[in-house]
């Protein structure tokens, strides 16, 4: 091959890899510039931060995936985002709806409960009919192996956060699963209710957070699509001053 066919195929290879980094910049990582953040306002040196996770969406571009949903703390509407911000040394209650069905853990230590405030969530499942399945409980673990009742992960890889999100339990995983979103405890789906805090870092800036279980079907090893998209299983908490 002469030396102008080898510039040649070199300057060809380096335009598709640089397209392809383009694409994923814009596709996975650009839409965080339309979607909204939710600012959570702390009172009394506290922050409360609500979450749900849902088998499905309201997106007409993804309707299938799986998906967070925050509230809007002023209007208690559900918006389609992932990102949040919170006062920085602030303490952190996160309360997570969990919609979704169970999907056993691919490494069963991430069903110990890591970086909360004890090391513990308290946990509580109810039916279709939002009637609790027995009193809430408050775990140190949720063992996804055993019984199915884990759904997804809320985790901060940055601050060593590692929470397991349960999910309703297999058997209503599979029969009674809400199917109008974002979902809610009236709308005929059953669901866990998790609580858990954790005290925010001293020092500003954006830590991101993502679900640990391969939850985007249809992809290899479930790792693609909803897993590494901001506004669906990832997203970033803002820790501002």
């Amino acid at each position: 091959m002469s030396v102008a066919a080898r510039a040649a195929s070199l300057l060809v290879a380096f335009v598709v890899v640089a397209g392809l980094g383009v694409f994923v910049a814009l596709y996975y990582i650009g839409g965080a510039s339309s979607l909204p953040t939710v600012h959570y306002t702390a009172s009394g040196g506290q922050v409360n931060v609500v979450l749900q996770e849902d088998p499905s969406n309201d997106s007409a571009s993804k309707p299938n995936w799986v998906t967070y949903y925050t509230q809007d703390p002023t209007t208690k509407n559900w918006l389609h985002t992932t990102l949040f911000s919170v006062p920085a040394n602030t303490k952190v209650n996160v309360t997570i709806y969990g919609f979704d069905g169970c999907t056993p853990l691919r490494n069963n230590v991430f069903s110990q409960v890591q970086g909360t405030l004890g090391n513990t969530v308290t946990v509580q499942q109810f039916n279709m009919n939002n009637r609790p399945l027995g009193s809430r409980q408050t775990l140190s673990a949720i063992n996804s192996w055993a019984d199915c009742n884990v759904a997804h992960t809320f985790a901060i890889p940055g601050m060593n956060l590692y929470v397991p999100v349960p999910s309703p339990n297999a058997v209503n995983s599979k029969k009674n699963l809400c199917s109008s979103f974002p979902c809610t405890p009236t709308s005929g789906g059953a669901y866990a209710l998790e609580t858990f805090s954790f005290m925010s870092p001293s020092h500003t800036g954006d830590f991101r957070w993502q679900c640990l279980i391969p939850c985007g079907g249809g992809f290899i090893n479930g790792n693609g699509g909803p897993m590494q998209t901001l506004g669906f299983m990832a997203g970033f908490m803002d820790v501002v001053a």
